[in-house]
């Protein structure tokens, strides 16, 4: 059976995928399941995608069973096996079938049963027609991994019995050689083997010796086993004395880790957004254009006298005034050569009217009898040129002109939001800011305000608020998610709540390799998520882990949402917020360059280094009176050490080496806040 080759179709049962195929997820996940776990046997010949229309999936299915030149022997579908009025795909199936196969069922439920009693929600199918094993999985991309993983080394056996082996042949050597020609291990249940262990059997169990204060960056993990061995995040279903030893997430560097954050960071939304007190802190999705010219009229800078300029120039004598001109709307008359007009800065010029004369060059003569307004004035001024003292139409700004440019950022304390008001502009295109949640995690946690003494083991929570504050004042929408205790059960409820509510969640604590460090397979596992990184060569921060999740949007659309786990060590959480966390914010919301402003600076004295990771050494930097920038210690590194914040407008960007930096080095900082004067 080594050498056979098996041939698999794939159907996506998605009304969704069927008009937009970039929508569905599951192809490349179970191509990937049958490639790496499959052990050779498998080829993925042929996938299509219908909608959850039974006609057609059955249709579909027939034309692989029925009338496909070569045996196809195997048929997976994804998707529609829900309880939804729409969920058809079981019912489709099961009627095609001659042979139902309620074992590879039981396989898929028991796996699933092991981890959540909401297994008992799904109606898996599977069953043989004509030469063809058919099995029904879950939409989620991760549900349909985990079936398939839970049964995939017993279907080279159930395949090669259906499409007619002599089963005397196929049996000979009894359970126990079939069982090693499938790698599979007797003696205990298969969530023993690592190549079982992400059936449903893998979702729910995670990990998790939480991280809010126990010891993140305060040594190496302890090791036991290859990397590869692992790879994917601890199934808590094997309880601690089976959990991973090592981390299965490579270690990467900093730079590497930026770069996985730009390339899964999603794309940013455009959106249509009011020019109001709301706008600040949003970037421009295109080119903006005047709506009309400033100023819209021929408008005097002075406060004077409008006047209609003879060709010689000269304006000196006294002329009657017929006017007045005041900088508020309304009917101005028309002037004439040898009268002027009364006029105020900013006002419109009468028709006719050629040029300004100063306040400051003129003599008042005569008043009208009442004494209330000016009846005649002398003027002083000759050579005046016409257009003096004038704003003429569009002199600020043309209709039609670029006052804006796609990617530039509306400031609150910039010229931006007045210029899109002086040229009567309502509306703009801009990259929606996404809306963070914050959760802590953690039986030890405690409300920061929550009165009275701790108990032993008890940790007021700092992180929380503290990274709702950084997030707020980078400008975005923050929502509380409160505090998820270290329960399987309890972590997913939360985060498929917060997934429902936020575009963009970070989280604190459960990332390291404890038995209750759920966080990681919770993504991995039950929300079906995707984790692009672990680990990362640095301190502190080791543990950061940044995933993508895939959700259906309120619309039915599937997108993807951002999930950062953090350590849960005070210091290492607001570094690796402003060092990975930031970066993302900034790309998903438009803004260009993203991440923190980089500086050389001048170090005040001695830094001792670490020997073995690069180090972000929270740090205040200043301005000598000489202008160079000089950066100096908040203290104490340790990352569980809260009072290295205190103070700190900066990351100094530190080497790994044996020998500390001396006094007048120069290195990289990274700015939190503003730079202060010494």
């Amino acid at each position: 059976m080594s050498n056979t080759t098996l041939r698999v179709t794939l159907l996506i049962v998605s009304t969704t995928a069927a008009k937009d195929p970039s929508t569905d997820a599951s192809q490349d996940v179970l191509s990937e399941v049958l490639e790496k776990e499959g052990g050779g046997h498998w080829e993925l010949v042929d996938t299509k995608i219908v909608p959850d229309v039974v006609p057609q999936i059955q249709r579909q299915i027939m034309m692989w069973t029925d009338v496909a030149a070569d045996t196809i022997n195997l048929i997976l579908t994804t998707g529609g096996t829900g309880f939804a009025v729409a969920d058809n795909t079981p019912e489709a199936v099961s009627a095609l079938l001659h042979k139902p196969a309620p074992g590879l069922v039981h396989g898929m439920l028991a796996a699933s049963l092991a981890v959540t009693p909401f297994a008992m929600m799904s109606r898996p199918v599977a069953g043989v027609r004509n030469k063809s094993v058919i099995i029904t999985l879950p939409g989620s991309p991760k549900g349909a991994r985990e079936n398939l993983q839970a049964v995939l080394k017993t279907l080279p056996h159930a395949c090669l019995q259906a499409a007619g082996m002599d089963s005397r042949t196929l049996h000979a050597g009894g359970v126990k050689k079939l069982e090693s020609d499938a790698g599979i291990r007797t003696g205990g249940s298969h969530a023993h083997s690592h190549d079982h262990h992400h059936g449903h059997g893998s979702v729910h169990q995670h990990d998790h010796s939480h991280g809010h204060s126990h010891g993140h960056g305060h040594g190496g993990l302890v090791r036991h086993t290859a990397p590869n061995a692992n790879p994917m995040s601890n199934d808590p279903s094997l309880g601690p004395s089976r959990r991973n030893r090592e981390s299965p997430y490579p270690m990467l560097s900093v730079d590497d880790a930026l770069n996985k954050i730009k390339e899964h960071t999603p794309s940013a939304e455009i959106i249509t957004a009011k020019v109001d007190k709301f706008l600040p802190g949003h970037v421009l999705a295109e080119d903006v254009k005047a709506r009309e010219n400033v100023p819209a009229f021929r408008a005097s800078i002075v406060d004077g006298y409008a006047v209609v300029v003879p060709k010689d120039g000269n304006m000196k004598g006294i002329f009657p005034v017929v006017s007045v001109s005041h900088a508020s709307p309304g009917e101005v008359k028309p002037l004439k050569e040898g009268e002027i007009a009364r006029i105020t800065t900013g006002a419109p010029l009468p028709p006719g009217a050629t040029s300004v004369i100063m306040v400051e060059d003129t003599i008042l003569k005569t008043m009208t009898e009442d004494g209330k307004e000016e009846k005649e004035v002398e003027i002083l001024a000759d050579n005046v040129q016409e257009g003096e003292n004038i704003r003429e139409i569009g002199s600020d700004i043309k209709a039609e002109s670029v006052i804006l440019s796609k990617g530039e950022q509306i400031s609150a304390v910039g010229g931006e939001i007045g210029l899109l008001a002086a040229v009567g502009v309502a509306e703009v295109k801009a990259y929606r800011k996404p809306l963070i949640g914050v959760l802590s995690t953690g039986d030890e946690i405690v409300e920061h305000n929550r009165p009275g003494d701790l108990r032993l083991g008890e940790v007021r929570d700092t992180n929380r608020i503290t990274l709702m504050c950084a997030a707020r004042e980078c400008g975005y929408e923050v929502t509380d998610l409160g505090i998820a205790a270290d329960k399987p059960g309890t972590l997913e409820e939360t985060l498929r709540d917060a997934l429902r509510r936020v575009d963009f969640i970070i989280t604190t604590g459960g990332v390291s390799m404890g038995e209750l460090d759920l966080l990681k397979p919770t993504i991995e596992r039950s929300l079906g998520g995707t984790i692009h990184f672990g680990r990362v060569a640095m301190k502190p921060g080791k543990p950061t882990t940044f995933a993508t999740v895939p959700v259906k949007n309120n619309a039915g659309e599937r997108v993807t949402k951002v999930i950062f786990s953090l350590p849960g060590n005070p210091a290492s959480a607001i570094v690796t917020f402003h060092l990975f966390v930031l970066p993302s914010l900034h790309q998903i919301s438009g803004v260009s360059p993203t991440g923190l402003t980089r500086v050389p600076v001048t170090l005040a004295h001695d830094f001792a280094l670490d020997r073995a990771r690069p180090e972000y050494h929270r740090a205040i930097v200043s301005v000598g009176k000489d202008g160079s920038l000089v950066a100096a210690s908040t203290g104490g590194q340790r990352s569980s050490k809260v009072g290295s914040l205190r103070g700190a407008n900066c990351l100094l960007c530190m080497p790994s080496g044996k020998e500390p930096l001396k006094k007048g080095s120069r290195v990289d900082a990274l700015l939190m806040g503003g730079v202060r004067s010494e």
